[in-house]
């Protein structure tokens, strides 16, 4: 058996023991689902001004069924984006990723972490509705959902690391966002979330981040740059 089948039959046999699993999960995130497959993010750094961080279903055809989280300290406020439509639902409210967003409402505090987790079901990533009366005609249009984001997750293993990322051709650039991450058990220490800095710009519209971190940050330092796009004009 080559390398590449080895993988994806460890690959197979990890998503079937998590989905034999039921509604167990690190935290919360597969509670109530008969069939889940749990995603546990990183430990995400959370500045003055807030922090976002998208997650998403390592597998294709999967859709976001639940969610939850874990904070290092009680003052930090966890929500999620969720995509308008009825019923509220996977597939409706959420896809195959998240975007968290995070912040401190202790005005004075200083950064802090916390930990997104995200439970997904197979799907065919479409969602319904029900006619339950007359409905009366409005003005305006459906949202298009044009908006989407182009994402990478980069490991720092040295001191210093340059991240780069944008929107694909012909699609409009209208923001970019950076999250410092450390993959480990516990929340990430002061003395780390202190030794790793990131400095983003825009040169020809490619987002560039550069990334420098000292030995005390640790060997699990991640950083994720998330450009986000428009599909129109």
């Amino acid at each position: 058996m080559t390398r590449r089948a080895v993988l994806v039959v460890c690959l197979l046999a990890t998503v079937l023991a998590a989905l034999s699993a039921g509604n167990a999960g690190a935290a919360d995130e597969c509670k109530g689902l008969n069939v889940c497959l749990p995603v546990t993010g990183p430990w995400v750094v959370v500045p003055a001004g807030g922090v976002d961080y998208e997650i998403a279903c390592p597998l294709r055809g999967y859709v976001v069924a639940g969610t939850d989280a874990r904070v290092a300290d009680p003052d930090v406020d966890v929500s999620f984006r969720g995509e308008p439509g009825s019923p509220v639902g996977p597939g409706v409210t959420t896809r195959r990723s998240v975007v968290f967003h995070a912040s401190r409402t202790r005005s004075g505090a200083g950064t802090t972490s916390f930990q997104p987790f995200i439970g997904c079901i197979p799907t065919n990533g479409e969602g319904g509705r029900a006619l339950t009366g007359v409905a009366t005609p409005t003005a305006g249009r459906k949202p298009a959902q044009t908006q989407f984001s182009v994402v990478v997750n980069a490991p720092v293993r040295g001191r210093s690391r340059t991240v780069r990322a944008s929107c694909p051709t012909a699609r409009q650039f209208l923001g970019s966002t950076y999250a410092i991450t450390f993959r480990q058990p516990l929340p990430a220490s002061a003395a780390q979330r202190a030794a790793v800095g990131v400095r983003r710009s825009v040169v020809g519209g490619v987002v560039v981040a550069r990334v420098t971190a000292t030995p005390a940050a640790g060997s699990h330092v991640e950083v994720q740059l998330r450009v986000v796009c428009a599909r129109a004009r």
